[in-house]
């Protein structure tokens, strides 16, 4: 399956204690490339992150947004300052004692002394907390790969149809490298004739002279390697595995051999035909850019 480098993928669960989001997109390049953004507290989440990213995604510059949220009263504990708790009661008493009220102090009329509770967060369970995040990032990936895979599979079509449109032309060129040279061996024998104004003429020079050209300018190899890489190009692109580099290196084996193919036609119809492959070939060039 063909993955797009270009892609974007959302996860968001609520946990026991928290609520996780994850956001992930990409963009095309040429290795793997990974940025996150997390709250600070949970920087330590980065590198399992990348970890876990980088096993199913292996090309592109991918950058992952993490949001966190604490759901309300999780994960806090409320702890007692009772020296201070003790200098209320003191005071209280002091006070009752110096103005004769009576002695009434109990729990509840301490509890409205806010200052003597303290609140503080719990220590988390790093293994527990990446656990989660991690099931929300599997929800993310797998929303994003299937985009790569829906661009993919448009970008798999129009490769397929321009391999095709290169083959029609390739056999354009090969039907007509023949007349070519026929025509060429025509020129030549007129050419002669006018020269020496003579009827009589070297039959077998002119086979000589059309075979030489037919050897400067044929161009069988160059059409056989080119139908050779289009037949690869297509049993690459059924491959389960990343592609785009090796589609990068086949494209510009089919670029050279269309310029040598370029090169040594020198009609002008034919070239027309052969700056068709190239255009083509370059577009294929620009598609697998983007392809992981």
């Amino acid at each position: 399956m063909i993955y797009s480098m270009t892609g974007y993928g959302r996860g968001q669960q609520t946990m026991p204690e928290r609520d996780i989001l994850v956001e992930i997109k990409s963009v095309n390049h040429r290795f793997f490339e990974f940025s996150a953004r997390l709250p600070r507290a949970y920087g330590f989440l980065e590198e399992k992150l990348k970890s876990y990213i980088q096993s199913r995604v292996s090309r592109g510059k991918v950058d992952v947004n993490v949001f966190i949220v604490t759901l309300d009263g999780a994960n806090v504990e409320v702890g007692i300052n009772t020296e201070l708790a003790k200098g209320y009661i003191d005071a209280l008493r002091k006070l009752g004692e110096e103005t004769g009220v009576r002695d009434d102090i109990t729990l509840t009329s301490l509890s409205r002394f806010s200052d003597i509770f303290v609140l503080r967060r719990a220590e988390e369970d790093e293994d527990e907390l990446w656990a989660q995040v991690k099931q929300v990032a599997e929800e993310a990936v797998n929303n994003f790969l299937a985009m790569r895979a829906k661009e993919g599979e448009k970008m798999k079509a129009d490769l397929l149809d321009r391999l095709a449109s290169i083959e029609k032309s390739v056999a354009v060129v090969e039907e007509s490298s023949a007349r070519i040279v026929e025509d060429y061996r025509t020129r030549l024998y007129n050419k002669i004739c006018d020269v020496l104004a003579d009827t009589h003429v070297d039959e077998q020079r002119i086979l000589t002279e059309a075979a030489i050209f037919a050897e400067k300018t044929a161009v069988d190899e160059e059409t056989v390697r080119l139908r050779s890489h289009i037949a690869q190009f297509r049993q690459i692109l059924e491959a389960n595995e990343p592609i785009g580099r090796k589609l990068d290196f086949l494209v510009q084996e089919m670029n050279r051999e269309a310029n040598t193919t370029g090169s040594k036609i020198q009609d002008v119809e034919v070239t027309k035909v052969v700056v068709s492959i190239k255009s083509d070939i370059e577009k294929i060039r620009e598609q697998i850019q983007n392809i992981e």
